[in-house]
Parts: C-alpha cells; structure tokens; sequence
C-alpha cells in the first residue's frame, strides 16, 4: 500500500477516534437534545457521519451498504429526529458502529483506493477521493457536535 494511502487510514481512524472522544461523556438523554437554535441533536448527528460515508462509497462503488437503507429516512441529508423510530438506532448502537466502521471500510476498500469508477456528482472517480471527503465532511459534523454539547451544558447550568 503507498504511503499515502497508509496515511489517509491513519487519518480515518485518527479523526473517528477524536469524534468519539467528543461524544464519550454524553448521556443517553443528553444526545437526545435538541438545543434551541438548532436542528439536530447528538444522535441524528452520528447516524448522518455514519450513512454518509457510506452513501458516498456506494455512489462510487453502487454495491450494498453494510448498514439498512431506513438510515436514510432516519439520518439523510434533510432530515431530524423528527424522523426516528423504535427501529431508529440508539446513542450507544451508533457508538458502536462508528467504532467499527473505520476498520470495516479499511478492511474492504484498501486495496482499491485507486480503482476508477464512474464519477459522482462532486466528480469523484476514487474511493481515495470520497474518503477525504468524507473525513472533510465527519469534521465539520464534529463542530456541530462540539457546539450542541456546549450548548446543553450551558444551559444545565443555568
């Protein structure tokens, strides 16, 4: 594997670990918050880092995500926990699956990093390429996470 490959791994797994460390002190009630001034709340924004990466791997690849495809209604582009359900995913099973899914996609995808698909939308061609993005894209959700749990604290203690 070239080494920039090697580092782009290392960045993905490096990045979900700070996103974890973000969220490690959260209760189960916290991530359920909805602060004001805001859409989201800590839940919906781990499931969204989750299907997003991998909606952008099978826009690239079009094979099958290893999560349902109801994350979709649950934590798509647009949607709010207004959409949950019994079946939605908890705060700890999210945990869980990002835990996994660095690993997972390094384990399936390593390899073909440089493979050439059909563009995207965004005129990626390479799994190299939606995974930088993605990473880009995880970052700023942990801004939004930072900023929720600021919020929630800030105001219990009030």
């Amino acid at each position: 594997m070239e080494r920039r490959h090697e580092v782009l791994f290392e960045q993905l797994h490096t990045y979900r670990k700070v996103l974890l460390d973000v969220v490690q002190d959260v209760s189960e009630a916290e991530a359920e918050i909805v602060p004001d001034g805001f859409n989201n709340n800590i839940r919906w924004n781990l499931g969204h880092v989750v299907l997003d990466q991998y909606l952008w791997i099978r826009a690239l690849t079009k094979e099958d995500m290893p999560v349902p495809m109801s994350f979709n209604q649950w934590f798509g582009y647009g949607t709010n926990p207004s959409n949950f359900t019994d079946e939605t995913p908890s705060f700890s099973e999210l945990i869980s699956l990002l835990q996994e899914q660095p690993r997972f996609i390094e384990q399936q995808y390593r390899d073909r990093l440089e493979e050439e698909f059909p563009s995207t939308d965004m005129g990626m061609h390479t799994l190299e390429q939606v995974l930088v993005r993605t990473i880009f894209h995880e970052g700023l959700h942990m801004g939004a996470l930072l900023a929720i749990k600021n919020q929630i604290r800030n105001h219990q203690r009030v």
